[in-house]
């Protein structure tokens, strides 16, 4: 399965962000599964990365994204994404037009966020931590 995570896990987890750090943690851990790929978006990564900064300084950020980028599957954003959010009457939030799109590029078949709200356009599921752990339990 492809699941699609919004910066809002990944500062989590790079940050340790308590009380929702163990539950994003285990999700970016299935991607050490077969059943699962774990995807995410070179924009996510920027945020991510941003907020990891000013956390931890540029440098520990820079080793944090290093490292999540080597064990996460990195979609692509491109003219096609851009055209595709930009066409959508439905999409408000450009950035998260972006990252729907190049989930859906990739074939993702789900996006996890903290946001879900964010996602009202999705024709895929769209779940926060809580409900995907939920989800797992009850496969």
């Amino acid at each position: 399965m492809k699941i699609f995570v919004d910066a809002n896990i990944l500062v989590t987890v790079l940050n340790s962000e308590y009380p929702l750090f163990p539950s994003a943690a285990r999700i970016l851990s299935l991607n050490q599964s077969k059943k699962f790929r774990i995807y995410t978006s070179p924009i996510c990564l920027a945020i991510a990365f941003y907020f990891a900064e000013k956390k931890s300084g540029t440098q520990r950020a820079k080793e944090k994204i290093k490292i999540l980028s080597q064990q996460l599957e990195i979609t692509n954003t491109n003219k096609k994404t851009v055209r595709m959010t930009s066409e959508n009457p439905k999409i408000n939030d450009f950035e998260d037009g972006l990252e729907y799109y190049s989930a859906i590029e990739s074939g993702c078949e789900m996006i996890v966020t903290e946001d879900t709200a964010d996602f009202y356009f999705s024709e895929i599921q769209v779940l926060n931590c809580d409900s995907f752990i939920s989800y797992l339990g009850n496969r």
